[in-house]
């Protein structure tokens, strides 16, 4: 078993931090000063976003929505999305499969 204590992690802005990565899952923590986003991105994988400290805004074509420490959202392969810190925002990103279908590591 690992475990991680994420709101006791040193984390540098701009510099995520793998907590695990392996053929099935990847584990990120994010620091995001209050203020900065995440700009509209999307991933090849299935992603499970945590908010462990903070507040965010999640925004989609479709609308936002706000939340704080304990928000969990989810999100398919390839949906786009901004996430922005309206607070100092400590996040927990997981991904799966990792790669996902489409990564560029998976190119042979």
């Amino acid at each position: 078993m690992e475990t991680w204590h994420v709101t006791d992690l040193v984390i540098e802005a701009h510099h995520p931090q793998v907590l695990r990565s392996d053929a099935e899952s990847r584990a990120i923590a994010i620091q995001l000063p209050a203020g900065e986003q995440l700009q509209s991105h999307q991933v090849h994988e299935r992603t499970y976003m945590i908010v462990v400290e903070g507040e965010v805004e999640i925004s989609q074509a479709d609308g936002s929505v706000e939340g704080g420490a304990g928000l969990l959202a989810h999100f398919e392969p390839n949906e786009r999305r901004t996430i922005q810190a309206t607070t100092d925002a400590r996040l927990v990103l997981v991904l799966a499969p990792w790669p996902g279908e489409g990564h560029p590591s998976r190119a042979a």
